[in-house]
């Protein structure tokens, strides 16, 4: 029996699946659930998460709805699926919070009797990708921790893109604060690789770049992509990408953004991103090769950290990522199995991923209890 229990499973009718988990969980003890749903069982989520918390006991819940979903070697699509782990962690490990939607206010009060002056060691949160505030709110709750590091992801739905946080809710963001005890290690993979150097804005205007190194910035790009898709630039969406390092990252990080246009006359390049003057910039290649290879180093290094198998884990993933990157048959969750080992593991596929205090894209991000 893991020390995390868990189950998964999906179905045309979600009674179906929701008895199958239950059944999987059997009789469990604990105070923290994660629970994901698909899509297509979003409708339900309320009656979901009512019939967990009856058969477990459980009374707290966190989690999201996702347009995928996934747990130990498996992915879920498109069919109602549901995911479901739960810990032991200590009551004083780990606190719930509601959605903050414009301000920490409340969350600073809430904090404050839990622990006082002190401050919780990391977050995992899920949030509304509707909410205009969200990477500011992602920012101003991570400086609250000890590590300055949030994880986690924006719901993704068709419709309604809903999180957990001890009931169904949208609009915020919301999750679980925890404490130094609960024992968690994280570590986040590409989904793309550099292609060209670094470049330098010398010129913009909001999102679109005029100038890279002092030259057109459509010129620059021709000549860092090669000859073959610089004859044909339509060719170049979804496979290339903007790159924003991240100043002072000793490990090379970047934030991926969309190229949303060109302008061939005037040879200007638009990003989804606001740029500023002397900021840096890069191309990136998107491929299943480069992201297996960086998944492949990410799961070696997190290895490396640990003492001992992973208790349980979280992984949240980019919807670019998964079948549509790493093909059928569940190969990014195969490819996690076979390299840490079969341990509980449960999440979803995100409409941007939360690392640290910022919003990523194309990425994985591993959350292990150790």
């Amino acid at each position: 029996m893991h020390s995390f229990p868990f189950a998964h499973a999906a179905d045309d009718d979600w009674h179906t699946a929701l008895e199958r988990v239950i059944g999987g969980l059997g009789s469990v003890s604990g105070r923290l659930g994660f629970l994901y749903v698909t899509d297509a069982a979003n409708a339900h989520l309320d009656a979901i998460l009512d019939a967990l918390r009856e058969a477990t006991d459980v009374e707290h819940w966190v989690g999201a709805v996702g347009l995928g979903i996934c747990a130990t070697g498996v992915e879920y699509y498109e069919r109602p699926a549901i995911a479901a782990m739960v810990t032991d962690l200590p009551e004083d490990a780990f606190r719930v919070f509601p959605p903050i939607v414009k301000d920490l206010e409340a969350f600073d009060s809430a904090q404050r009797s839990w622990l006082g002056s002190a401050q919780p060691f990391m977050g995992l949160v899920h949030a509304d990708p509707a909410n205009p505030l969200t990477e500011s709110l992602i920012r101003q709750l991570a400086e609250r921790t000890v590590t300055g590091f949030l994880v986690g992801g924006l719901a993704s739905s068709h419709s309604n893109a809903r999180v957990v946080a001890d009931e169904p809710t949208q609009g915020g963001l919301s999750g679980v604060m925890f404490t130094e005890a609960a024992g968690v290690q994280t570590a986040l993979s590409q989904g793309c690789s550099p292609i060209g150097p670094h470049r330098r804005v010398t010129q913009c205007q909001r999102n679109v770049i005029v100038e890279l190194d002092g030259r057109p910035a459509l010129d620059v790009f021709k000549e860092d992509i090669g000859e073959v898709l610089a004859r044909d630039i339509s060719r170049v969406g979804g496979y290339i990408f903007a790159g924003l390092p991240i100043p002072g990252s000793d490990t090379g990080d970047y934030l991926v953004r969309n190229l949303i246009g060109v302008d061939i006359e005037k040879r200007l390049l638009g990003i989804g991103d606001l740029m500023e003057k002397g900021q840096e910039l890069m191309f990136c290649r998107r491929d299943a090769n480069t992201a297996r290879e960086d998944l492949s180093r990410m799961l070696k290094h997190l290895k490396g950290r640990l003492s001992g198998p992973p208790r349980g884990g979280v992984y949240v993933s980019c919807l670019g990522r998964g079948a549509n990157l790493f093909g059928d048959d569940s190969q990014e969750l195969i490819q996690i199995r076979d390299e840490l080992g079969d341990f509980p593991l449960v999440g979803f596929y995100a409409n941007g991923e939360i690392s640290q205090n910022r919003l990523y894209g194309y990425t994985g991000v591993l959350t292990l209890f150790t």
